[in-house]
């Protein structure tokens, strides 16, 4: 029989990611919070993010070009201390986002192409030892589909549902079973279009015109069940967001609304809850709900 929380543990969350930098622009400012909280909080990473492009025109020199793989493990170490968080790397290698028509082939050995039980096995391994009772993972597109987010959306199921049971996965630690599984619901157009409204009234140029009409008519996948109240902290969101230097312009699309604004617009991050083995009522405003009254933080 797999371990189910009882008693007087702390509450964990763990957060699984493709890339070095995605824990920063999804549900950072929420790990901040729980952190803050108490809650003991992981990132795992799947990949080290060796295939990305450098997106920072400030950044784009040739020593970081060289050794990219080593600035953005050293990016992320700073990003995971701002956020308070813990952070654990799989070991697999970017996949890179594929372009052209026709799309060429992923490069042999790379995280999208790993048979799912490989993938897998190691973030069932770090499910077993951390114990989450919450984790936050991609919908089945990846947020946008790219190799690497549509297989950590592959593994972080998998894990979910593999890791409580003793009979799969042998030799990777005792039988855990996580209570809840979240979708980042990060990007989406009511969000945007909050934002956009108050640029427009505080009589600011807003970046989000064309987009929001390119989104016109397109209806959220999954439903936002739940929304976590965490525009205390938006500040450490970005900051750990300008750790991933590379990949962050502080002058680029991240940071078109103030945070100011934002703060009041749309003070949540947003997410379907896609599994739970507890009762809960929809919608949420905390992870934890349903989970809170069988474990207290010690």
């Amino acid at each position: 029989m797999s371990e189910r929380p009882t008693g007087t543990e702390p509450l964990r969350l763990m957060a699984v990611h493709a890339h070095p930098d995605d824990e920063s622009s999804k549900g950072a400012a929420t790990m901040a919070r729980y952190s803050a909280e108490g809650v003991q909080v992981l990132v795992v990473t799947c990949t080290g993010g060796e295939r990305g492009d450098i997106l920072n025109p400030a950044m784009d020199r040739p020593e970081i070009k060289a050794d990219l793989a080593a600035v953005r493990m050293e990016e992320m170490a700073k990003a995971r201390e701002i956020l308070g968080v813990e952070q654990q790397w799989l070991g697999f290698v970017d996949s890179g986002l594929p372009e052209g028509d026709p799309l060429p082939p992923l490069p042999e050995g790379c995280f999208g192409l790993q048979p799912i039980e490989v993938a897998s096995e190691p973030l069932v391994r770090a499910v077993r030892e951390f114990r989450p009772h919450v984790m936050l993972t991609y919908d089945d597109n990846g947020g946008y589909p790219h190799p690497d987010h549509i297989m950590c959306h592959k593994v972080s199921v998998e894990a979910f549902e593999a890791a409580g049971d003793p009979d799969r996965y042998p030799g990777t630690g005792e039988p855990w079973q996580p209570l809840k599984l979240y979708y980042h619901m990060t990007f989406h157009q009511e969000r945007f279009q909050a934002e956009h409204a108050a640029m427009v009234e505080a009589g600011l140029e807003s970046p989000y015109t064309e987009m929001l009409k390119r989104w016109q008519d397109r209806p959220l996948q999954w439903e936002i069940t739940t929304r976590v109240p965490c525009a205390d902290h938006f500040d450490v969101r970005d900051q750990a967001l300008l750790a991933h230097a590379t990949q962050i312009d502080p002058n680029g699309p991240f940071f078109a609304c103030p945070t100011e604004l934002k703060k009041k617009a749309w003070p949540t991050e947003d997410y379907h809850l896609a599994r739970s083995l507890v009762d809960t009522e929809l919608p949420e405003d905390d992870l934890f709900a349903g989970i809170r009254e069988k474990v207290c933080l010690s």
